[in-house]
């Protein structure tokens, strides 16, 4: 069986049991979480959150990107979240590739080259330092005073504040 398919039933048998307990789109701490898609880091679980309490903006690396712009620009204008959390974590397989590297590859594998940056990076720490930056240089964002940055560590499970 297709893992979608196994997914939805689990929907079925949870949709069963309980309506969803949040109805409000705002989140309760007005704070937006900026991680990695990495399976290892659950932020619900590494900042003992609960459903409605933050808004969770994943992808690889935990970059601030464009698109992460793009949607804290609607948490924050839209949607009253006035703090921003980077977290990136060690071990990532971002500092595992080389920007052009990973271009060239899909562009042999496809005949196109990729419009957008792969965001390639080798020291954990300035890459959260760079998204911290990027975000509080945003003129699209309205609150840029409570950015901060932090790597976690997936062996450890600690949390270190880096910008």
């Amino acid at each position: 069986m297709p893992a979608v398919d196994d997914l939805l039933q689990r929907h079925q048998q949870v949709a069963e049991r309980s309506a969803p307990s949040v109805q409000g789109a705002v989140p309760g701490l007005h704070v937006t979480v900026v991680t990695c898609m990495d399976t290892r880091i659950d932020p619900m679980e590494v900042l003992g959150l609960k459903l409605g309490e933050v808004h969770v903006l994943r992808n690889a690396g935990g970059i601030v990107t464009d698109d992460v712009i793009r949607s804290l620009s609607i948490s924050q204008r839209r949607l009253q979240t006035r703090e921003v959390m980077v977290i990136q974590h060690t071990r990532c397989g971002m500092a595992t590739l080389t920007e052009d590297e990973f271009r060239d590859e899909l562009e042999r594998e496809t005949g196109l080259r990729p419009t957008w940056a792969v965001e390639a990076f080798r020291e954990v720490t300035d890459s959260v330092r760079q998204s911290v930056e990027r975000a509080r240089r945003s003129p699209y964002l309205l609150h840029t005073d409570q950015i901060r940055g932090y790597v976690y560590d997936v062996e450890t499970g600690a949390l270190s504040e880096v910008a």
